[in-house]
């Protein structure tokens, strides 16, 4: 090969890439998908972990609702006011103050406190047991099965079985909300980081049905609602009710409980 040959060659080369650039670059501009730039910086701020508590499918979904308006600046539970303020800024709005929640389970009734109807062999699946007759092998038809779904379904190990019912750690909880979606009892709920008080109980039977069952169940006798000053505690379908909204913390409704359920 002499050297026109190889200068003819190089030539070819260096214009069909030219070529082929070329036409990248024009593609690249014809199809570009436009992304906002409030919506990148939004995203930068949010935790990632995809929970899905905010309500939507996950970070990148919420920063796109959130630089669109669809969503306000605080709906990521697990960032909490930090980002929330963060992203406000962001998006050149005021973020209020934003309580912090955590999960809550409206049970007490522990192996040593609940009777049982029987001893249960399967699947560790609250779900699966609760399509068995009776709800479960605990003798309150209310009551927590303890058998952890709701502890799988949490992404920041929050939640735990012990003694037989399930437990929150408020200072690991994000308040996702993927156990109260999990539990087929709908025994759990969110409330203030902060609340001083709450029903840790979800029978609605009444009085001695409650005892035959579990020594520290709401017998809904009503004497917190007396004790109360402040109108924040109510009694409906036989079972206690804490407006949190209302509540001070003053504590005279826990003293009169004769069975110890609010704490």
């Amino acid at each position: 090969m002499n050297g026109v040959e190889i200068i003819t060659a190089a030539a070819v080369i260096g214009i069909i890439g030219l070529l082929v650039g070329l036409l990248l670059g024009v593609a690249a501009k014809a199809f570009a998908v436009e992304v906002d730039e409030k919506e990148i910086l939004v995203r930068e701020q949010l935790p990632g972990n995809n929970c899905g508590g905010c309500g939507y499918a996950g970070c990148d979904a919420l920063a796109k609702a959130i630089a669109q308006g669809e969503a306000s600046v605080d709906a990521c539970p697990v960032g909490g006011d930090p980002v929330g303020k963060a992203i406000a800024k962001i998006m050149g709005v005021t973020a209020g103050d934003k309580e912090r929640e955590v999960a809550f389970v409206k049970c007490a009734g522990t192996c040593d406190k609940a009777e049982t109807k029987y001893n249960y062999y399967g699947i560790y699946d609250c779900k699966k047991l609760a399509l068995i007759p009776g709800n479960g092998d605990k003798a309150c038809s209310y009551g927590c099965m303890g058998y952890g779904s709701c502890v799988r379904a949490c992404p920041f190990d929050a939640i735990h079985v012990i003694n037989g019912i399930a437990k929150v750690d408020k200072e690991k909880c994000k308040a996702c909300g993927k156990c109260i979606a999990e539990c087929p009892k709908h025994l759990i709920e969110l409330v203030p980081y902060k609340a001083k008080h709450v029903v840790q109980c979800s029978s609605q039977d009444k009085g001695k049905a409650v005892k035959d069952v579990c020594s520290t169940g709401c017998i809904g006798c009503g004497l917190c609602v007396k004790q109360c000053e402040f109108d924040a505690i109510s009694v409906e379908n036989n079972i206690a009710h804490i407006d949190q909204s209302k509540c001070t913390g003053c504590g005279k409704c826990a003293e009169k409980c004769p069975s110890h359920v609010i704490v």
